[in-house]
């Protein structure tokens, strides 16, 4: 059997192998990717850098497991860059799986990170029903919405939310979102009834329903998918706020590679399917 017969019938399951090792490799050994910043992820940096230091920020997640991979690290790097400035951090989720998504990025960035102390630097308000109805209800009271956080106590019990009765005491908004309710919602309800500034990471299949809110001027830019997070992540880096590679950068080269690879598959398997076929047409 030639060598090209031999690719031509090459069992699945090594292809398959390949392209795990491919996702793997830049894994386990990050490398550095010249990524373009675009235009919307720069526009959120420069709005999160007009923050003052100490300010009170709300982060709303409204993600799940499904879209982990392209919104975990963004909201990882955002929340990594609001313990560097200082800032009060009050969390809530509008999605049931966001509940457990915001817990996982505070116990490994603000707890086992900064050590910041619960109640004082951040606090986790948690999951409420309602969709839109929970944003319209912050907007007249925390207080009433919220009565006890995740740990069951009540919000009076917690100097960071001294002063705190509703969204119009919040400085900024930063939602996480894969969905409704989310980034459009948080727009309606929220920044335009009370003229607050607000910036978004969403999925990246998203985006396009973002884009007429952020070229309003109604929220500012956005980090779109895993790309949108690597790009943050690369002008954090810039900017002396990480020391090393993000999980968006690292996904991303992965992703990369994979891509390359299954390319030069599809390549090599089209060449080979026509030299076969040219060599049976001879006979």
């Amino acid at each position: 059997m030639s060598l090209v017969e031999k690719v031509n019938t090459l069992d699945r399951r090594w292809i398959f192998l390949i392209i795990a090792l491919a996702v793997a490799i830049p894994l386990v050994f990050p490398f550095s990717m010249d990524i373009k910043v675009s235009d919307h992820v720069r526009t959120v940096y420069e709005t999160l850098e007009e923050i003052p230091e100490g300010s009170t920020v709300l982060c709303s997640f409204e993600y799940g497991p499904s879209t982990m991979p392209e919104v975990h690290p963004m909201s990882r790097a955002v929340i990594d860059y609001f313990m560097q400035k200082n800032c009060k951090v009050i969390v809530m989720a509008l999605w049931p799986d966001g509940l457990f998504m915001s817990r996982d990025i505070l116990d490994e960035v603000c707890d086992q990170k900064y050590g910041r102390e619960y109640g004082v630097d951040y606090i986790n308000l948690g999951y409420k029903a309602g969709n839109e109805v929970v944003i319209k209800s912050v907007v007249e009271s925390f207080w009433t919405t919220y009565p006890v956080d995740t740990r069951g106590h009540a919000l009076s019990s917690y100097p960071i939310m001294h002063g705190i009765e509703n969204l119009a005491n919040i400085d900024f908004i930063f939602s996480f979102s894969a969905g409704y309710p989310g980034t459009i919602e948080w727009v309606q309800y929220a920044a335009d009834t009370l003229n607050k500034p607000m910036s978004t990471g969403c999925t990246a299949v998203q985006v396009t329903e973002v884009v007429p809110f952020v070229q309003s001027g109604q929220c500012s830019g956005i980090l779109g998918g895993l790309s949108g997070a690597a790009e943050f992540e690369s002008l954090l880096m810039e900017n002396g706020y990480m020391a090393e590679l993000g999980a968006g950068n690292r996904g991303m080269a992965a992703q990369s590679v994979a891509h390359l690879v299954m390319v030069l598959f599809i390549i090599i398997g089209n060449v080979a399917y026509y030299l076969v076929r040219r060599g049976q047409r001879k006979f």
